[in-house]
């Protein structure tokens, strides 16, 4: 047998492997990318099927029929100003993956306003819903509260950039990758980055680049961003943590307020 092998290496065209030795290195390569191609699957596939699975067991109702009724999660408006941020599961079976988030604002003495950006009607909507209402159906969860006068101060600042908010006409908005309404918040959120809160890693679209450029500070402006259109991306810095965007998928870990992120199931 090795002088078969021998003859074999003789006998190989220059510039070529030997037969047992690219035997060898195909099986090399084949166990590289084996642990990558296992850890992306159990990582981005299997948490999406899990909740997909999840989802299949709930009772579906249709969006008109879907419950818009306050969660009782904002005070009766008094005096102080305040600022929210909420999140909700968003509609019908893109709920598995994604959150639709709103930002609602109250001036000193004023009444709640809740400004949504949507795919229908004007696109950013100004009290088209109750301000902490189920998102059809779904529950809020608060992404960032404030009042008083820190409030005060951030709220010219936000409705400063909701009105210069880049894709604000009709026809631009787009569910995935971007812009959609986590677009949107996410762009807010950005001209205040002293909230130092992120959105959820489920809010896809929060990732696409309003300014149009692959590699841009952190919306928190405490670290860096990659982005590729939204469509895949890479977010380091003290605030958003560390989170890899795949397709709008996100993954990662928090080291501040210590959490890893799954894809559908967000922070954990």
């Amino acid at each position: 047998m090795r002088e078969i092998r021998r003859l074999a290496e003789r006998r190989s065209p220059p510039g070529h492997l030997p037969i047992g030795r690219r035997a060898h290195t195909c099986s090399e390569m084949t166990r590289l990318l084996v642990l990558p191609s296992l850890c992306f699957v159990l990582v981005f596939i299997v948490p999406v099927l899990l909740r997909a699975a999840l989802y299949r067991n709930q009772a579906v109702v249709a969006w008109r029929d879907a419950d818009h009724s306050s969660a009782s999660l904002l005070p009766p408006a008094s005096d102080a100003a305040l600022v929210r941020i909420y999140s909700a599961r968003t509609v019908s079976w893109r709920g598995i993956v994604a959150v639709h988030s709103w930002i609602v604002l109250k001036d000193r003495g004023g009444a709640y306003e809740r400004y949504d950006l949507t795919a229908w009607g004007e696109p950013i909507r100004l009290n088209g819903f109750l301000p902490d209402g189920r998102w059809f159906g779904q529950l809020p969860e608060e992404v960032y509260a404030d009042e008083g006068t820190a409030a005060e101060t951030l709220i010219p600042r936000m409705r400063a950039a909701i009105r210069s908010y880049r894709y604000a006409r009709l026809g631009e908005y787009t569910a995935w990758p971007g812009p959609n309404s986590n677009t949107f918040v996410a762009a807010v959120m950005a001209a205040v980055p002293e909230i130092r809160t992120a959105l959820p890693p489920t809010a896809i679209g929060k990732d696409f680049p309003v300014d149009g450029r692959w590699l841009a500070v952190a919306p928190s402006k405490t670290g860096f961003r990659v982005s590729f259109g939204g469509y895949a991306g890479l977010t380091l810095a003290w605030v958003e943590g560390l989170q890899i965007n795949f397709l709008g998928l996100v993954a990662g870990i928090d080291v501040r307020r210590p959490a890893i992120f799954l894809p559908a199931f967000g922070r954990l």
